[in-house]
């Protein structure tokens, strides 16, 4: 099967500090992949990277078919992206919002229209056409933020911290929203510090140090960190052991 996502030996230098370093990874059309690591580990250089915000120093990339070192431009019109902090135009309302980005995306009279009609009835965001977008509720901003993100139909989805700040409810109601663009074959990458929104990854890739350190689903990893004092750990103690494991082989290194 083609990939949606590859990328091998992803490389990103500051000058003589690296901070991703040799990341290799594959994402299929209708699966999730998560990026799980602590602060400062590198997924956000990462996720620029693979977004085509960020170029690389070394190492290749290819979302749907382009290069990101050579296509950015033509890759970025076939993915989605949301970002962890509200990033729409807070001073335009939703409607306005739809239809920029809508436009953005290369959207064009009647499919135009009939995409905007079918984000608002898949969002329910109706009721709140008119109001400023900086002005509603945080589920309802993150509602808002996906669906202008997936309405030009992208071959991949990029989800920076989706649900952070939102309630147990609106979380679960955002991820039966993207298990529905994968059921489509959407690929989707998402950075997450939710354990239990890890475990609806397909596969995990743990950055720690500007590294990828274990690469798995999520019954890989946990299987990795058990032991016969804890033989099925959580995702939270799968972290941690697997940080902790690292560290140890880089000291006895």
């Amino acid at each position: 099967m083609e990939h949606s996502i590859a990328i091998r030996d992803l490389t990103k230098r500051y000058g003589d500090f690296t901070a991703v370093s040799g990341l290799t990874l594959e994402v299929e059309p209708g699966s999730i992949c998560g990026l799980l690591g602590p602060n400062g580990a590198g997924k956000s250089t990462t996720f620029r990277m693979l977004c085509g915000l960020l170029q690389p120093t070394a190492g290749e990339g290819r979302v749907a078919g382009f290069d990101l070192r050579r296509d950015t431009a033509t890759a970025r019109g076939r993915l989605g992206y949301m970002a962890q902090k509200f990033s729409l135009y807070g001073d335009l309302s939703a409607a306005q919002n739809l239809r920029f980005f809508a436009g953005v995306y290369g959207l064009t009279g009647e499919r135009k229209r009939r995409k905007i009609e079918q984000m608002v009835d898949v969002f329910a965001l109706g009721d709140h056409l008119s109001m400023a977008s900086k002005q509603l509720p945080l589920g309802f901003k993150q509602r808002l933020a996906l669906a202008c993100a997936v309405m030009h139909e992208p071959e991949a989805l990029f989800l920076d911290e989706p649900t952070s700040g939102v309630d147990p409810v609106t979380r679960r109601e955002f991820w039966s929203h993207i298990n529905g663009l994968v059921e489509k074959g959407v690929a989707v990458v998402v950075t997450t510090h939710f354990m239990d929104e890890a475990e609806y990854c397909d596969r995990i890739s743990l950055i720690y140090r500007g590294r990828s350190i274990a690469l798995g689903s999520p019954d890989d990893l946990k299987a990795k960190a058990a032991t016969e004092g804890r033989p099925e750990p959580t995702m939270d103690d799968a972290f941690v052991a697997l940080i902790e494991a690292y560290d140890r082989a880089k000291v006895a290194a």
